[in-house]
């Protein structure tokens, strides 16, 4: 088993310029296949694909919050079988305003939370600066916490704060039975269940259950709408009708009523229609291609199989070699096999993280296992 640690902030913080993610997106527009990711629209084409929308558009969008952004916060209370949903225009936003508000429900500011989730990684230790919480944590291996863990904290908290799936070690899930303890642990030390579900959509193969049957576990569900929806933007905050009220107005505080976000919410509820029913496959099918890539020579893969369609992946050699193997594969075979590597342990080895969407689900085992051949040794040259 390959040494897991964080590799996210790598990924979205590479040193580029403008002018090398530019020539980056181009290259993989250009590309007849692709492993890692989804081919990214143009501005024209996000655009287009608003206007191929089921709802009706002759009307006007949405005045601070109404129209079709009620319809996308009625449709995912429904998908997760929660009273009420609201809409937020980023997921950090949604979480701090959780947070804060468990916070003042039940008088405690403390919240367990996992120190590789996403509110220490990606969002400035918010929930400390805006809203004087603090963390505590049930444990720093890079792995769910466990429900003895959860119990056994020396202090009380007023908030758990479980990320689904943990993204930093590996998009790594719990199993259901898992779960079910740790936050009836929580629930015997009195406090409320918060679940960061940015990626909970996919998460339903792994666990075994619905969505309304795991969201039912929480007093609060943020998800993202982009993230495997592929939508414009924007997050939503689920949970009992008195909850959302005091999150619309929290948000307004926050500064996240926008006046518009019509061209978000339509974009996010086509991503309900079309993209979530595909997720399931894109599981699946990211089994087999962390099975061929495990069978590469020096390659290692985490965690195997793969508990979403997500995962890490290392390679020998160094991240500048395979990030520039990576960029001459796709302009000379059309082949985009994956970016972001970045230099961490073990030693002599890089990694990155490898996304299953609907363009892998044309490649067989041996096409990857091929790809990454061809990639090492165009890094070895």
């Amino acid at each position: 088993m390959p040494v897991t640690v964080p590799v996210g902030r790598y990924l979205r913080r590479m040193a580029e310029t403008q002018q090398q993610r530019d020539h980056r997106f181009h290259l993989m527009r250009a590309c007849a296949r692709q492993l890692s990711g989804e081919r990214r629209p143009t501005m024209r084409e996000a655009l287009a694909a608003i206007a191929d929308s089921p709802l009706d558009l002759d009307g006007f969008g949405d005045y601070y919050g109404d129209g079709p952004v009620i319809a996308l916060e009625e449709r995912v209370a429904e998908l997760l079988g929660k009273p009420a949903a609201v809409f937020f225009p980023t997921g950090i936003m949604a979480q701090q305003v959780a947070l804060r508000i468990w916070a003042g429900r039940t008088g405690n500011h403390t919240v367990a939370l996992h120190p590789l989730s996403h509110p220490d990684q990606h969002e400035g230790y918010a929930y400390s600066a805006l809203a004087g919480l603090r963390a505590v944590w049930p444990t720093s291996e890079p792995r769910p916490p466990t429900a003895d863990e959860v119990r056994d904290l020396p202090e009380p908290y007023g908030t758990l704060m479980l990320e689904l799936p943990l993204r930093e070690p590996g998009f790594l899930l719990p199993s259901w039975a898992e779960l079910v303890a740790v936050v009836g642990a929580a629930r015997d030390r009195g406090a409320r269940v918060h679940f960061d579900g940015a990626r909970l959509w996919e998460s339903t193969p792994h666990l075994g259950q619905d969505l309304p049957t795991i969201a039912a576990l929480a007093d609060t569900v943020y998800v993202s709408l982009y993230k495997s929806l592929r939508g414009l933007a924007g997050a939503a905050l689920a949970g009992d009708t008195d909850v959302v009220a005091e999150a619309r107005a929290w948000r307004r505080r926050y500064g996240g009523t926008v006046f518009q976000q019509w061209p978000a919410a339509i974009s996010a509820l086509a991503g309900l229609q079309n993209e979530l029913p595909r997720l399931p496959s894109y599981v699946e099918h990211a089994r087999v291609v962390a099975a061929a890539l495990a069978g590469v020579p020096g390659a290692r893969v985490y965690p195997l199989p793969p508990h979403t369609h997500e995962f890490q992946l290392w390679l020998p050699g160094d991240a500048e070699s395979l990030n520039r193997a990576a960029l001459q594969l796709a302009e000379e075979e059309k082949t985009w096999f994956g970016y972001g590597f970045a230099d961490h342990a073990p030693s002599g080895y890089a990694h990155t993280e490898i996304r299953v969407g609907a363009p892998a689900l044309l490649w067989t085992a041996d096409d990857v296992r091929s790809a990454a051949a061809s990639l090492l040794a165009l890094a070895r040259g």
